[in-house]
C-alpha cells in the first residue's frame, strides 16, 4: 500500500462513519457513497488511512479491495486537498489547442518551481499555503470545448490564460504572483 496521510480519527468522526455506514448498508455500490461521504466530511477533501481501516473493519470489506476502489476512482483524493482546485485536462483535443500552456501558465502563477519541467500525463500537487491543488485528468469527455479546465467541480470550456488567471484572482489568491 502506498503512502497514506495519516490521522487519527476523531470520537465524532467515528459516529459520523457509523451513520454513513448503516445508511448505505445493503444498498448497490455501497462503499462508494460510504467513501464520497467520507471524504466530504473530511475538511480538505480526502480519505486518510485511517479512514479506510476503519471502513474496512466496520463494513467487513478487505482492506485491499476498499484501497483498490479509492485508488481506481479519480473522484477519491488520498491527499489533503487546497481549498481550491484546478484540474486541467490533458486529452488530445486540449492539448492541441493549448492545455499544455495552461497548465505551464498555472504554474507559474501559483509559484511551483520548474513550470517548464516536463509533469507527466498525471499530476495532483498543492500549494504550500493550503489553497490551491493543481489536477490533471486524461479528458472531462468535453472536447469539443477544449481546452477545458475544472475550477472547484465547474466546467470551463474555451479557457484561454487570461480567463484562468481571471478565475484565480476570483477565487481570492492575494499571493499569487503577476
Amino acid at each position: 500500500m502506498a503512502t497514506l496521510t495519516s490521522i487519527p480519527l476523531t470520537e465524532a468522526d467515528q459516529l459520523f462513519l457509523d451513520k454513513a455506514i448503516a445508511e448505505h448498508r445493503g444498498r448497490p455500490g455501497a462503499l462508494l457513497g460510504i467513501l464520497e461521504a467520507a471524504q466530504e466530511h473530511e475538511p480538505r477533501k480526502f480519505l486518510s488511512r485511517e479512514t479506510l481501516e476503519y471502513i474496512a473493519a466496520k463494513t467487513d470489506t478487505p482492506l485491499a479491495r476498499v484501497y483498490s476502489v479509492v485508488t481506481f476512482y479519480a473522484l477519491f483524493n488520498l491527499e489533503p486537498q487546497g481549498k481550491n482546485t484546478i484540474c486541467i485536462c490533458r486529452g488530445t483535443a486540449c492539448h492541441t489547442r493549448g492545455s499544455r500552456e495552461l497548465l505551464q501558465s498555472l504554474m507559474f502563477k501559483l509559484g511551483f518551481h520548474n513550470p517548464d519541467e516536463d509533469l507527466g500525463d498525471k499530476i495532483a500537487l498543492n500549494t504550500s499555503d493550503g489553497q490551491f491543488t493543481v489536477r490533471t485528468v486524461a479528458c472531462f469527455g468535453q472536447c469539443a470545448l477544449a481546452p477545458v479546465v475544472e475550477v472547484n467541480h465547474e466546467v470551463h470550456g474555451h479557457m484561454n490564460e487570461q480567463m484562468l488567471h481571471r478565475e484565480i484572482k476570483h477565487l481570492g489568491r492575494e499571493t499569487a504572483k503577476k
